[in-house]
């Protein structure tokens, strides 16, 4: 059994969150041979030197999910573009890049976090080809922990006033973009986060039919796509018990 979950957002602020996801991992991440988590882990990360005791907590438990023998794999989100080697030393988890092309059930599955297909949003596309340029990265990891923290706030606040003056199908992903990276990647499943809009989204491509599965948001509940030798389902789940 495979899982996959993104855009869980990890934050102090919402501790209902966080106790819906280490149950999540003790109840039923324990049973799965591998848990794909697809960007957005945390709300903000500035980078693995500026832990907070919280989230060495999520470290901790990822460590002892991996432990288990649960395989656990972590792919970078627009919101946690920062975590590095060190978190995922002490997690246990293995860092994935965005794309990346894996064996599910075998089927070659393309997984992706998802902002990138996103390019009708041409501001959003401009600020993270700046963000992701390694000359800035590392200049953000070099920066004082205080200014990193203030300059997330300023980034987080205003991503949050912008989504919500943009129209519904800027901030969704851009169909060619879609079935460029298929294409390219030669692959008939895309899952994908993000856009906070769980589905099953069939199309074909040069007569060829494809599946888009965008994973759900942990915010009024939880949700986990399920894959095994029945097939592939995703679940909503409420987030106390």
């Amino acid at each position: 059994m495979i899982l996959l979950i993104s855009d869980l957002h990890l934050e102090e602020e919402r501790p209902d969150i966080t106790r819906a996801f280490l149950r999540f991992l003790q109840e039923r991440a324990v049973r799965a041979d591998a848990l794909y988590i697809l960007g957005d882990f945390f709300e903000v990360w500035i980078g693995d030197d500026g832990m907070t005791p919280f989230q060495h907590q999520i470290a901790a438990a990822l460590r002892q999910l991996s432990e288990t023998g649960t395989h656990v794999f972590l792919m970078h989100g627009n919101r946690d573009f920062l975590i590095g080697r060190a978190f995922c030393r002490e997690a246990g988890c293995t860092l994935l890049k965005d794309p990346s092309v894996v064996a599910l059930e075998g089927e070659r599955v393309l997984l992706m976090h998802g902002d990138s297909l996103c390019t009708a949003d041409e501001a959003y596309m401009r600020m993270r080809r700046i963000l992701r340029n390694p000359l800035v990265l590392f200049i953000l990891r070099h920066l004082p922990l205080g200014k990193r923290r203030q300059l997330a706030r300023k980034l987080r606040n205003e991503s949050r006033a912008q989504t919500r003056m943009k129209a519904a199908e800027i901030t969704d992903v851009t169909p060619a973009e879609v079935e460029r990276v298929m294409r390219e990647h030669r692959v008939h499943t895309l899952i994908h986060g993000h856009t906070h809009r769980p589905d099953v989204h069939s199309l074909s491509v040069n007569g060829q039919s494809l599946q888009r599965i965008v994973l759900g948001d942990w915010d009024k509940q939880g949700w986990a796509l399920q894959i095994d030798d029945h097939g592939l389902v995703q679940t909503p789940f409420p987030l106390e018990a």
